[in-house]
C-alpha cells in the first residue's frame, strides 16, 4: 500500500480534489468566487473548483506535516508582495479561507482538532492511502509500458 510520500504531490492533490468534490459534506461557501487567498496574489483564483483543491491540499499538509496548526499553514500558503520598487517580502496566505476548509474536513471526518493543531484522522488517512495507492499503481502501469517501448 502506498503512501502519500510515494506519490507526486500535484497528482495526489488533484485526484483528492476530483473526490472531495463528489463528497456532499465538502461545499464552496458563497464567498469563495469573490475572494483572493492571499495579500500577495493580485487576481481571484481563475479555477472555479479551487476550493476542492485547497481542501485537498490541506489535507496532504496535515497528513504530512500534522500536528499543524493555522499560523503554520497561513505561512505555508502565502508568497511575495512586491510593493513599488523596493525589495519584495513574505506575506501570509488569508486565515478565513484556511479555517473553513478546516473545519469543513473536520465535519467530515477527514481531521482532528487537538491543543497542538491539526492531526488527520483514520478516515482522512484511509482515504488518502486509498488515493495515493490507487496513483502509485497507475505510474507503475505507464512506466511498465513505456519500458516496452524503449
Amino acid at each position: 500500500m502506498a503512501k502519500a510520500y510515494d506519490v507526486p504531490a500535484d497528482e495526489l492533490i488533484i485526484k483528492l480534489a476530483e473526490q472531495l468534490k463528489k463528497d456532499k459534506r465538502i461545499e464552496t461557501p458563497g464567498w469563495a468566487a469573490f475572494v483572493k487567498t492571499g495579500a500577495h496574489v493580485e487576481k481571484i483564483p481563475q479555477n472555479k473548483d479551487w476550493w476542492y483543491t485547497r481542501c485537498a491540499s490541506l489535507l496532504r499538509k496535515v497528513y504530512i506535516h500534522g500536528p499543524i496548526g493555522v499560523s503554520d499553514l497561513k505561512s505555508e500558503y502565502g508568497g511575495r508582495k512586491q510593493i513599488g520598487y523596493k525589495l519584495s517580502h513574505h506575506k501570509d496566505a488569508g486565515g478565513a479561507i484556511i479555517r473553513k476548509a478546516l473545519q469543513q474536513l473536520e465535519i467530515a471526518g477527514y481531521i482532528i482538532k487537538k491543543n497542538k493543531g491539526r492531526l488527520i484522522s483514520e478516515d482522512g488517512m484511509k482515504r488518502v492511502d486509498r488515493v495515493a495507492t490507487e496513483l502509485y499503481k497507475e505510474i507503475i502501469k505507464t512506466s511498465q509500458g513505456l519500458q516496452r517501448y524503449a
